[in-house]
């Protein structure tokens, strides 16, 4: 328990060792508190180096060997004190700091973030798109629906149509080749497509699903969550529904 504690305020696992031991031993030698407290003299040394700076250990000579005792446990409160000036000290930096953080923080807001989808996780994708449209003014989606994935798209999450009308979110479709169905809150356009599509798309607020077949012919996804890359494939498809 009085390991636990000494952690708390900033020892180590080794330091509180040496510490209780010298508590519990009186004076004692390096020899004898690494055979005590279990540490080899490496880590006892390191350990009262600590401790002497923190001003909870000193020492005398006792027949040429150096003997170290144990600070009166109280010192503990100025070790405290200490931490707290030093964290004040660090916050009052860290004001003259942040604005510079903020400035990478915001670039680094600008590079794509991917999030990939093994097949059972599919279903969160789906959940994804419900609760960020609910979130957005238009309350829609776009979506290249393709024969081959849309038919198991749903497997995990079957009433998501049920659960996308209830929420009076909207959607648009290109479906690339034959196939779909309106279910309500949708509007349908169909693409001529010459071969098998094998990529199936979801344009939604801020972010961009792309979901497909991998080679043991099971669903896979990845989400990438960017404002440029979502407003440009919204873009590239409005200009194409536009022309169907």
């Amino acid at each position: 328990m009085q390991i636990e504690f000494l952690k708390k305020i900033g020892f180590s696992d080794k330091n509180a060792k040496i510490y209780l031991a010298l508590m519990q031993l009186g004076p004692s030698s390096v020899r004898r508190l690494a055979l005590n407290s279990g540490l080899n003299r490496g880590s006892t040394y390191d350990a009262i180096k600590w401790l002497q700076d923190q001003e909870l250990v000193s020492y005398y000579r006792q027949d040429t060997k150096q003997t170290f005792v144990a600070a009166d446990p109280v010192k503990l409160h100025d070790l405290i004190k200490n931490q707290q000036q030093e964290l004040t000290r660090i916050d009052t930096q860290l004001d003259k700091i942040i604005p510079e953080m903020q400035a990478v923080h915001a670039k680094g807001g600008e590079r794509p973030v991917a999030r990939y989808y093994q097949r059972q996780e599919i279903p969160r994708i789906l959940q994804d798109v419900i609760d960020t449209c609910l979130e957005d003014e238009e309350q829609r989606y776009r979506i290249y629906s393709t024969a081959g994935i849309r038919e198991h798209l749903y497997e995990g999450f079957d009433t998501f149509s049920d659960a996308r009308i209830a929420k009076g979110i909207g959607v648009k479709v290109i479906a690339l080749g034959a196939g779909g169905e309106l279910r309500g809150l949708d509007e349908r356009k169909w693409l001529k497509a010459e071969s098998p599509i094998p990529t199936y798309i979801i344009i939604y607020p801020g972010k961009t699903a792309y979901i497909s077949l991998n080679a043991k012919k099971e669903l896979v996804g990845v989400v990438i969550e960017n404002e440029g890359v979502y407003q440009t494939q919204k873009t590239v498809f409005e200009i194409l529904w536009q022309k169907l």
